[in-house]
């Protein structure tokens, strides 16, 4: 039986913030999990516009009953910069996406490539000694590539219409992996894993992030899109035959790490 959500007084408030906001699935599940542990605290949708943050950020230590919050595109990369502490994790990716308080200051890190390829995993998928093409390297797709390449694989292609950012990720990330990362495209062919780390397929008219026409049985599909449940991509890649993993899977990987740090269960660190 799952245990009702309580809101009192002494309820700890943890934020999720965002732009756009009505994407994400986070606040009933992370609020769910906290719950069924017995804990005093529930998640919300903020949606700040971009020229706002600073001053959300400015207000946010103000409030004694919040712990930490979470954060959504497109804040990852500037709430970098609000942290005092972030992890090795954060540093190479440029982006933070969970931000707690502690003695001293706030703490950051960037647990988007843990759920993502946890959530691989949980499919059946191991991308260790193979070839992998991510398109998006943002803040959650720098995370991401950096653990696609904590996980062994072979070799990762970068592509971004953001050309210096992607570029900028390709130097950091050889810096850490000698060889093994360079500039892709939109061309799927010849890569074991496919991964979409933008938010293309969230909007009705996106365009696709690859050209799904060269996708082929046995190729290993992911995406970041939570809505709709099926993106565009995901949703041509199992036409092809593909195995998937739509972006529900990589939040419900990292769902009870996320509730966990939020109700200081574990604390950040590398």
């Amino acid at each position: 039986m799952t245990a009702p959500l309580r809101i009192d007084g002494e309820t700890a408030f943890f934020p999720i913030i965002g732009h756009p906001i009505g994407q994400v699935k986070s606040p009933a599940a992370l609020s769910r999990i906290m719950a069924g542990r017995g804990f005093n605290g529930m998640v919300v949708p903020i949606h700040i516009l971009p020229e706002d943050l600073p001053g959300w950020l400015a207000q946010v230590g103000a409030m004694q009953n919040c712990p930490g919050f979470i954060v959504t595109v497109p804040f990852k990369t500037p709430c970098l910069e609000f942290c005092t502490r972030i992890t090795t994790r954060a540093r190479a990716a440029g982006a933070v996406n969970i931000v707690i308080r502690e003695e001293g200051g706030w703490a950051g890190d960037a647990t988007d490539g843990l759920g993502y390829l946890d959530g691989i995993a949980a499919e059946g998928f191991d991308v260790a000694g193979k070839p992998a093409l991510l398109v998006g390297t943002g803040g959650a797709g720098s995370a991401i590539a950096r653990e696609i390449l904590v996980r062994g694989a072979s070799e990762l292609a970068l592509h971004d219409i953001d050309t210096a950012r992607r570029d900028a990720l390709v130097e950091r990330l050889n810096a850490d992996f000698p060889g093994r990362v360079r500039v892709g495209g939109t061309d799927p062919r010849g890569f074991a894993l496919v991964a979409n780390a933008t938010p293309l397929g969230m909007r009705e008219g996106d365009p696709l992030p690859v050209e799904v026409e060269h996708l082929v049985a046995g190729q290993f599909v992911s995406d970041v899109v939570t809505r709709p449940a099926v993106p565009p991509l995901i949703e041509a890649a199992r036409a092809a035959g593909c195995g998937t993993m739509p972006g529900s899977g990589m939040f419900d990987a990292q769902a009870v790490l996320l509730a966990e740090l939020l109700m200081g269960v574990r604390r950040i660190e590398d």
